[in-house]
């Protein structure tokens, strides 16, 4: 029961290769992390790293804070360039709308906060081991 070398070559690829090569992923080995730890799923269902794909399956792809919801258009056996890497696939209007509110909120969440000009120096950090050890006890 072996598979058509030509079909596969060309109808459908490797999942964890396919992130790979459309550029969500540095590496095929984080690509396949990611799908082992359930950040990715395939027409709802969550797939093993050597699932086939082919074109018109659905993926949700949770990379930290975002997620994107996309379509697979094409499939590629070499890793693209960036910009061609967006070719192979079509994220929905509401991923693109989500993701960018979500980013704007980050933004303002971080403004918000406090950030010093610099890292404590060692009298600092003491001072501060010394404060949290202070808070801790009773």
């Amino acid at each position: 029961m072996s598979a058509d070398p030509a079909k596969t070559s060309a109808d459908s690829m490797r999942l964890d290769k396919w992130l790979w090569c459309a550029r969500f992923f540095k590496t095929r080995s984080m690509a396949t992390d990611a799908i082992r730890g359930g950040k990715i799923r395939v027409d709802g269902q969550r797939p093993k790293p050597a699932k086939t794909i082919t074109v018109g399956n659905n993926l949700q792809i949770h990379k930290g804070p975002y997620e994107y919801r996309i379509t697979i258009d094409a499939l590629s056996q070499k890793r693209l360039g960036g910009t061609a890497a967006t070719t192979l696939y079509t994220e929905s209007e509401d991923s693109i709308a989500e993701r960018e509110q979500l980013s704007q909120q980050l933004k303002a969440d971080s403004a918000a906060l406090p950030r010093p000009k610099r890292r404590p120096d060692k009298r600092e950090r003491r001072e501060i081991m010394e404060f949290n050890r202070k808070k801790r006890e009773p």
